[in-house]
């Protein structure tokens, strides 16, 4: 992939842009295997390659500038605007956005908020596309100066985006670098973005996480499955379990599915697509992940674990290590916390280990690990 953005010296989020894919690949193949070299059962499946341009679904565009002519991309490191509307990784059907996102700021005269200044309004517009074809637009604003103006406008702006899409406005007053506050409100009578991933039904509110790469996050559904499947559990604990991917892709027969997630936006959503399989087995909490394990009155058959990139903590591991559980599934952005987690999880012993290419171009990647108990 080529991006003028990366050889004009604009942009550099994409550190392996020079690089064949092919190679990137490869290097991550590498490197997970050496972070993982302690483990000597451990066998690689053949990675999960991505589609090496437009694969992102989701867009987290700074908007700077001035009213006439915005920029709709990142900031410099003086703070100043650098337009990537035509970014090469986002998904085209993003792309093609932000020409109407350009034209309400300017008919709406919204105010860019100028970082280096600490004045305007409009700080970031976030854009998530869903496998249907649906989008999620988020405004970022300031104050609520431009908010009546956008609620009126909603009929308007509805006219230009794809059928069931959703539109919010969130407010995030403070001066620093986070990309939304606290409060959000949604202008559409549709509050969720819903996704069909391998068939099955999920649904995004706008506070909530979704993986970035609509592909991969399929393929990494489909390899959790087949382990929990072949594993053939009665019960599972999907433990950090967002929007509910990995619980509701394992939900089969008369299998007990319990999903713990901190995020009650995300548990949420996860008990309206539950609804919609039809799996009454399936139920979602909002709870601390090492909390609901330590509290529970009985331990699954077999646990997801997909934590932040901080890993699990010392406690769940322990508390993994003495339970009856059999089977894990670790799905991990991080190999340096995987390795440690790995380690203190000495009762179990790791089989399989898949990488996920999640974020090609960038040396990040995802990595999913089967583990069986040892046999005492």
């Amino acid at each position: 992939m080529e991006c003028l953005y990366f050889s004009a010296d604009r942009c550099h989020s994409c550190t392996q842009m020079t690089v064949p894919y092919a190679d990137q690949l490869q290097a991550k193949v590498d490197h997970c295997a050496t972070s993982l070299a302690q483990f000597p059962d451990l066998q690689f499946l053949p990675p999960q390659a991505s589609s090496e341009s437009g694969f992102r679904n989701k867009a987290k565009m700074v908007i700077s500038g001035t009213t006439d002519n915005p920029t709709i991309g990142i900031l410099d490191a003086d703070g100043h605007g650098v337009d990537l509307r035509n970014c090469g990784v986002c998904a085209p059907e993003l792309r093609a956005l932000f020409p109407v996102i350009e034209r309400y700021i300017k008919e709406l005269k919204m105010i860019p908020y100028s970082v280096p200044k600490r004045k305007g309004e409009l700080k970031h517009v976030i854009l998530t596309l869903s496998d249907t074809g649906a989008v999620m637009v988020r405004w970022v604003l300031r104050t609520k100066k431009h908010f009546v103006a956008l609620r009126d406008s909603l009929p308007q702006f509805l006219e230009l985006l794809p059928r069931y899409s959703v539109v919010s406005v969130n407010f995030l007053p403070e001066h620093k670098a986070v990309l939304e506050g606290e409060e959000e409100i949604i202008l559409t009578r549709r509050t969720t973005l819903e996704f069909g991933l391998n068939g099955v039904p999920m649904h995004l509110r706008p506070q909530g996480f979704f993986q970035t790469n609509t592909e991969i996050a399929a393929a990494l559904y489909r390899q959790a499955r087949q382990w929990i499947n072949d594993a053939n559990p009665a019960s599972v604990w999907d433990l950090y379990s967002g929007v509910g991917g990995f619980a509701l892709h394992c939900a089969e027969g008369d299998r007990l599915v319990q999903g713990i997630e901190t995020s009650t936006e995300s548990v949420a959503a996860a008990n309206l697509a539950a609804e919609e399989l039809g799996q009454e087995n399936t139920t979602f909490t909002a709870m601390d992940a090492t909390e609901f394990a330590l509290t529970a009155e009985q331990a699954p058959d077999a646990v997801v674990l997909n934590p932040p990139r901080r890993g699990i903590s010392a406690e769940l591991a322990q508390w993994l290590n003495a339970s009856s559980v059999q089977h894990l599934v670790y799905s991990s952005c991080n190999t340096n916390s995987l390795a440690r987690d790995l380690e203190r999880l000495d009762g179990f012993s790791a089989k399989q280990a898949r990488v996920m290419d999640m974020f090609p171009q960038t040396n990040h990647y995802e990595v999913i690990v089967r583990l069986e108990r040892i046999a005492s």
